[in-house]
């Protein structure tokens, strides 16, 4: 096990690489603890869960709302938790979202960690203090900057997931390379079958340097002014194409980085080599590379992006893989360049 710690300014994370469910009982109070989780994995892991009391949700993007966070609020009240309550979350992004966002929120905070479940929440959702709910379609558009305790990253876990899950976790795992490790991008290249095939060495090689990454961002830009804003890379078109076309997470930032990279070079920041290059490695990976869209509905999407400012949106692009920027780009000029995209 390999343990990462983010150092926020009023808390700290550990994020445990290679620990497992099995050890959780270590990481929690010995009372007032509540877990919550999905219908699949209280299916698949509920007997290995501590013996505490457990709220379980639903599947999908589409309960990842205010009416969902009302209904646990319910049963938390119905509980008598308190403060001293302790919330553990178990399962993939959209539980470690809500979770988060409900300890954050209920009794004005109390005290969470996760066991993430998915290859996708092991490097992204789980990692950083982002939590938050969607609303009336547009993600995260509720939400809260707050810590979890510990991250447990077990990697039996993804053993049990379905292949488009992982693939979508992969995308994250990119993102983080295209953005700060040309090194970790050479390896993505080098071992993708390996990586395909779940090989535990490479797998956690993998999360472990991804989660570095972010940790190491996240440590110096806690509540996203500056830096961190750099996470975004892929997720303004993606989040943009996630609504509009209903696609998984990971599928959605896989085209989102390739639009963000072919308005790199349009903007004269990036060589089409390095463009194509990180193409190549989305399609290693089984990811999506070309999408067909309504153009007015991606724009609209666009305009409604928690990045813009007044009429412009901060668009994450590359200079070269493993160098990212920040960019101001126009509405006018993003529509304008969407015909070129």
């Amino acid at each position: 096990m390999k343990e990462i710690d983010i150092e926020g300014r009023e808390s700290r994370s550990r994020i445990l690489v290679g620990e497992t469910l099995a050890n959780l009982s270590g990481y929690i109070p010995a009372k007032n603890v509540v877990i919550i989780t999905d219908e699949n994995v209280k299916a698949l892991y509920g007997h290995a869960f501590p013996p505490f009391p457990v709220i379980t949700i639903g599947m999908g993007e589409k309960i990842k709302t205010l009416e969902t966070a009302s209904d646990i609020f319910q049963q938390l009240l119905d509980m008598e938790a308190q403060r001293s309550t302790f919330l553990v979350g178990i399962g993939g992004g959209i539980v470690c979202d809500i979770t988060g966002f409900i300890a954050s929120t209920f009794l004005r905070g109390v005290g969470f960690g996760f066991v993430s479940s998915t290859l996708l929440s092991q490097v992204d959702a789980s990692v950083g203090g982002k939590n938050g709910v969607n609303f009336k379609g547009y993600k995260n558009m509720v939400g809260t900057f707050n810590l979890p305790g510990f991250v447990i990253c077990d990697m039996q876990l993804l053993k049990t997931l379905p292949s488009r899950d992982v693939l979508c976790g992969f995308a994250e795992i990119i993102k983080h390379a295209a953005i700060e490790d040309a090194v970790l991008f050479d390896y993505l290249e080098a071992h993708h079958e390996e990586a395909l095939a779940l090989d535990s060495g490479v797998i956690e090689r993998l999360v472990h340097d991804s989660v570095t990454i972010k940790a190491d961002v996240v440590s110096r830009d806690e509540k996203e002014k500056g830096e961190r804003k750099k996470l975004n890379f892929g997720h303004t078109f993606g989040h943009a194409i996630e609504k509009t076309k209903g696609l998984p997470h990971g599928e959605a930032v896989s085209l989102g980085m390739v639009l963000a990279a072919s308005l790199s070079v349009k903007k004269g920041l990036l060589s089409k080599d390095a463009a194509d290059r990180i193409t190549r490695l989305l399609e290693l990976y089984r990811l999506p590379t070309r999408i067909t869209w309504e153009r007015s509905a991606i724009v609209d999407a666009l305009k409604r992006d928690k990045k813009r400012k007044e009429e412009s949106i901060q668009f994450v692009l590359l200079e070269d893989v493993g160098r990212s920027v920040i960019v101001d780009i126009s509405i006018d000029e993003l529509d304008r360049a969407m015909d070129a995209l």
